[in-house]
């Protein structure tokens, strides 16, 4: 489990040092090469990477698990459920986790970009000629690996893990290849070495914060694929393999830049061996595209959840493999993330420009990561206000730190993860809100459920052979869906079913627990299907197992009726306007509940309706 974590969970922070070390001495905001400030820049290395990614994520973070997952959206799960919490504290604890969300599509963009671009960079330190074709290589990969997407990776993730694995390997093997020629740089574990760069360089060690940064964007990953491997797998494959070999990278190329200040250009390939050059592009090459399918997996699976937690309207989803239920595919996202790293690698032409972009938006998720993680400490682990306190001030003032030098990158590139973040942000929020006041009017102009069937008791529209299925998201109320079939056809089948589909917060509810009947009086039946945030809603499969229960399902005797909303912006909308029409342009286009749900669709009725919001 800990060799396949490494396939999958290691691969954005295992290409780090493809560019970190570079941007450092060669980028924007340059260090001076001299020994003193390479070792203040390797220990800040160690030390970031110990902070954050082994003491915080590592240590701390993975314990915070949702019923075994993780991810921003378990975290956010699991701080909603403070006790007594205000409602206000609810919206901000729901609007932070939406953020983060959001401003994970930012890394699952500049990601691929960045990886894929800095490993193809490798040809130009085999020789100049290759500058030209860099970029039109660099988008011939991408485009290759998101057209792939549709196929899944169940046939080749296997080959993931030892990849990454003999990947970790060539790192560490290479890195002390160059240490043992100075082995001095071994001392800059000692976090004294970073003190002193900060006492000397002040604001330009500051300043470099902003390329170190670099050496832990996709540590916050581990987190997030907690529930493919489990805590322990990955806990170990970081602590015993991963983090030593990566580390002996950084301390090689510092070596090597202290035995030729030169090799700043490029010290990564400059590190390997001249007739091993085009073999180390390729594994790099290879490195970057499993580093890059993870993010993109990553993307399709929180959209996933947003989509059953109701952030976001249904889009068509395709599952790639029979035998991984995670193994999903999203067009609309897919084609979506490749315009926009077209579009990045097209703009920035290069790695060094691209990392000016790079940084911001994962340092501001960890930023978010921390405060409800410090939520979840206090309120459901009842750790005292002084270790919780504790825990937030020395992991925000590292976060603090990192964000606040990467706020000088906004006009460099910047900007484009927040643009992004804030626009995808700006959706979910939208479709959250129209969601709630659409519910809303629906339940104001609903009847009882209770005295609707009392009303059968004197008589009542004819009764016809069958099972009538409706919809509907208020259990206690007459969906409208059935209100418009009595007023057309004015008949009712002898046996009608309420069905009411509830997501909960938990990532899977087990089978035992997906379904709930309710017998009611005059032929009715109120039915619960409940689903985790991660299970693939099927709703013939939830009705089979009603048998049990005395409701048996045959589907060529059941009609499904759907209720279809058509929304008209109301005279005073009851949210801003362009809100209110992004709102129902989304609405529009969101996928139907028939394909989202399975239902076979000759069985289906669809009865319109306007509604005014």
């Amino acid at each position: 489990m800990a060799v396949a974590a490494m396939g999958v969970v290691y691969g954005d922070i295992g290409t780090s040092p493809l560019y970190t070390m570079k941007e450092v001495f060669s980028g924007p905001h340059a260090v001076g090469v001299s020994p003193e400030n390479l070792l203040g820049i390797l220990s800040l290395i160690f030390w970031a990477l110990t902070i954050t990614v082994s003491l915080k994520y590592v240590m701390f973070i993975t314990r915070a698990d949702n019923r075994g997952e993780g991810g921003i959206m378990a975290l956010t799960a699991l701080a909603l459920r403070t006790p007594k919490a205000s409602p206000r504290l609810l919206w901000i604890i729901s609007v932070l986790g939406m953020f983060g969300a959001a401003l994970f599509y930012g890394d699952a963009v500049i990601t691929p970009a960045m990886s894929v671009l800095s490993a193809v960079e490798g040809l130009e330190v085999a020789t100049p000629l290759f500058k030209p074709y860099v970029v039109p290589i660099t988008i011939g990969i991408l485009v290759g690996l998101f057209v792939f997407q549709r196929n899944g990776t169940a046939s080749i993730g296997a080959l993931f893990g030892p990849i990454m694995m003999f990947w970790f390997a060539t790192l560490g093997g290479l890195g002390a290849w160059n240490v043992l020629k100075h082995p001095g740089v071994l001392a800059a574990i000692n976090p004294w070495y970073a003190f002193e760069f900060f006492i000397h360089e002040q604001v330009h060690a500051f300043l470099a914060l902003g390329a170190v940064v670099l050496a832990i964007t996709g540590g916050e990953a581990l987190y997030a694929d907690m529930g493919h491997f489990g805590r322990r797998p990955i806990k170990w494959a970081w602590l015993g393999f991963v983090f030593p070999l990566l580390y002996l990278n950084y301390l090689g190329q510092g070596a090597l830049i202290l035995d030729d200040p030169k090799a700043i250009v490029n010290p990564f390939f400059l590190l390997v061996p001249d007739f091993l050059l085009y073999p180390m592009v390729g594994l790099a090459t290879a490195a970057t595209v499993i580093a890059s399918q993870a993010v993109i997996s990553g993307a399709f699976s929180l959209t996933s959840q947003a989509i059953q937690l109701g952030y976001c309207p249904r889009i068509q989803i395709r599952f790639t493999s029979e035998r991984e239920m995670g193994q999903i595919y999203i067009p609309n996202i897919n084609w979506l993330v490749l315009l926009a790293v077209i579009v990045l690698v097209l703009g920035f032409k290069s790695s060094s420009n691209l990392a000016s972009a790079y940084g911001i938006a994962v340092t501001l998720t960890m930023m978010i990561d921390t405060v409800l993680a410090f939520i979840v400490v206090r309120a459901l682990w009842h750790w005292s206000w002084f270790m919780a306190g504790l825990f937030l001030t020395f992991f925000a003032i590292v976060d603090i730190a990192f964000f606040s030098a990467n706020l000088i990158k906004i006009f460099d590139g910047g900007w484009f993860p927040l643009v992004l973040g804030l626009s995808v942000f700006t959706l979910l929020a939208t479709w959250k809100r129209g969601r709630a006041l659409l519910y809303e009017k629906l339940l104001q102009d609903s009847m009882p459920l209770d005295a609707f069937i009392r009303s059968l008791e004197y008589g009542g529209p004819h009764r016809v052979e069958g099972t009538g299925i409706f919809m509907t998201t208020n259990a206690n109320g007459v969906p409208r869906a059935m209100l418009h079939n009595l007023l057309h056809n004015k008949v009712l089948h002898e046996r009608v079913m309420l069905l009411t589909v509830s997501v909960e917060d938990v990532p899977h509810v087990p089978e035992i627990d997906r379904v709930e009947v309710h017998a009611l009086k005059q032929g009715f039946y109120q039915v619960i299907v409940r689903y985790g945030f991660k299970d693939d809603p099927d709703i013939p499969a939830a009705l089979a197992m009603c048998e049990p229960f005395g409701l048996g399902y045959e589907p060529m005797e059941t009609s499904f009726f759907l209720g279809r909303e058509t929304i008209v912006p109301h005279h005073i909308p009851a949210m801003p306007l362009w809100r209110e029409i992004l709102f129902i342009w989304m609405f529009r286009n969101a996928d139907t509940a028939t394909a989202f749900f399975k239902i076979p669709t000759n069985r289906v009725v669809e009865l319109g309706t306007q509604v005014e919001l």
